[in-house]
């Protein structure tokens, strides 16, 4: 049988507190690691988060900081590798929210957003904690990107352009810490159910879900679950990929 086991490993997830993120973290701590539970402003969420994790057995820590910032992230990583001393994994999912309209209603601040929350995050978490990754000659960096990179519709322009910048670090760092045996991998999540959806009675969507293979809606949990495997051993040998889960909506080409 082959399982995965974090035991031992420690990750960040940011935004943890938020409808993804919140069951990646609960998915690696259930798997036996320890996890850093970033949040921005949503206080409550992430200590009950806190608390849930730490009544699996494992160590948890909710930090705050705000992920576009140098100086923040700093005092984030001093923090984490003060207590904890290593950082083994890395999950960049926080995003900022907005209103997706054309690209001549779309407010040039909304552009400024997405890269800031999309590009400058994972630049500044990749120098935040990949040192010490070289320095133990291993790590895992993973971003959460979007199905909506590949399809470029109306009205995602800001969100397509800050994803897709990210995809350019994502496999340029891939290349640059390779040798450090560090990893570097995106899933790229479709339009995901979530306890928003499960509260609200919002899971059918029969108009998107015609168009994908599988004839559905993917869960948060089925996310996560890809999360965990780029997180684990299993995929010691992936590195620079942009993975869909989606259910076959978009597919990358050779």
């Amino acid at each position: 049988m082959i399982s995965i086991d974090l035991t031992g490993k420690t990750a960040l997830i940011t935004g943890a507190s938020g409808q993804l993120g919140r069951v990646m973290a609960r998915t690696l701590a259930r798997a036996g690691a320890d996890v850093a539970v970033h949040y921005r402003g949503n206080e409550q969420k992430a200590l009950e988060l806190k608390q849930e994790i730490e009544a699996l057995g494992r160590r948890c820590i909710a930090v705050q900081a705000d992920i576009t910032d140098a100086e923040s992230v700093t005092a984030m990583k001093d923090r984490l590798l003060g207590e904890w001393q290593a950082i083994d994994i890395v999950v960049a999912n926080a995003v900022i929210q907005y209103e997706w309209t054309s690209v001549l209603d779309q407010p040039a601040e909304d552009y400024r957003s997405q890269f800031e929350s999309c590009v400058l995050q994972n630049v500044l978490l990749a120098k935040a904690f990949i040192p010490a990754m070289i320095e133990r000659k291993q790590g895992r960096m993973i971003g959460i990107n979007t199905e909506c990179s590949m399809q470029n519709f109306p009205g995602q322009s800001a969100y397509v352009a800050g994803k897709r910048g990210m995809d350019g670090v994502y496999r340029v760092l891939a290349k640059e810490v390779g040798e450090h045996n560090i990893t570097v991998n995106q899933v790229a999540p479709g339009w995901t159910i979530s306890d928003r959806d499960r509260e609200n009675n919002t899971e059918v969507s029969e108009g998107y879900s015609s168009s994908v293979p599988l004839k559905r809606r993917g869960t948060d949990q089925e996310i996560a679950n890809a999360v965990l495997f780029l997180a684990s051993d299993l995929s010691s040998f992936i590195t620079g990929a942009y993975i869909p889960v989606n259910g076959g909506n978009v597919m990358p080409a050779i």
